[in-house]
């Protein structure tokens, strides 16, 4: 039988949900999220671990929700930038600097998701995952495409190593970045700018 809510929930359950997915995702993070516990959780909220079904039916419902709000951020940026009618050269410079701030908005779940989407997408819950990584590398594919065929980008490029060069470069930045550090993500994302594109730009 479903766990009743509590009647004293009041409007500012929501910010309480977001503050407990925060410290979730941290944990999930930290620690995987095989080996993390509801308890695990609630201890790192300090509340105790029946308090946090009031708020969620079960660490699976609050992985999802993690999940699912940083892909929603993420492509609602992505979205932006591949229907605003750039160059191959920009669309990539733009696809690299959403890429940070989405590492800057959603660090815990840029980790979680670069460690556990290979396992969770097998699951029918998570589908979604791979769904996305279609998306991503469609995304990607294209706009390098783009460029070798516009020769923007050299033409002896093997565009699917160089996707996989600049996902991986990117997004394993999650692994160290602090948000509210020395650099800011637009300042991070032109100094990766500049190494790569130094290696794949032509050169006049």
């Amino acid at each position: 039988m479903p766990t009743k809510k509590n009647p004293q929930v009041t409007a500012s359950a929501p910010a309480r949900r977001r503050e407990l997915l925060r410290t979730a995702a941290e944990v999930f993070a930290e620690q995987g999220y095989n080996a993390t516990t509801v308890r695990t959780i609630a201890d790192h909220a300090g509340m105790l671990a029946g308090s946090l079904y009031y708020h969620f039916d079960s660490k699976e419902s609050m992985l999802e929700e993690i999940l699912r709000t940083f892909l929603d951020e993420l492509w609602d940026g992505y979205d932006a930038v591949l229907d605003a009618g750039l160059g191959p050269r920009e669309t990539l410079e733009a696809l690299v600097t959403e890429s940070f701030r989405e590492i800057d908005r959603h660090r815990a779940a840029v980790a979680i998701y670069q460690k556990e989407s290979r396992q969770l997408a097998a699951q029918e819950r998570f589908t979604f995952l791979a769904e996305s990584q279609r998306r991503f590398e469609k995304a990607w594919l294209s706009t390098l495409e783009r460029g070798v065929a516009g020769r923007v980008f050299r033409d002896d490029l093997d565009v699917r190593l160089t996707y996989r060069f600049v996902r991986d470069t990117v997004w394993v930045a999650a692994s160290w970045y602090r948000p509210g550090g020395q650099h800011s993500p637009e300042e991070i994302a032109r100094q990766y700018l500049s190494m790569v594109l130094d290696g794949i730009a032509v050169r006049a």
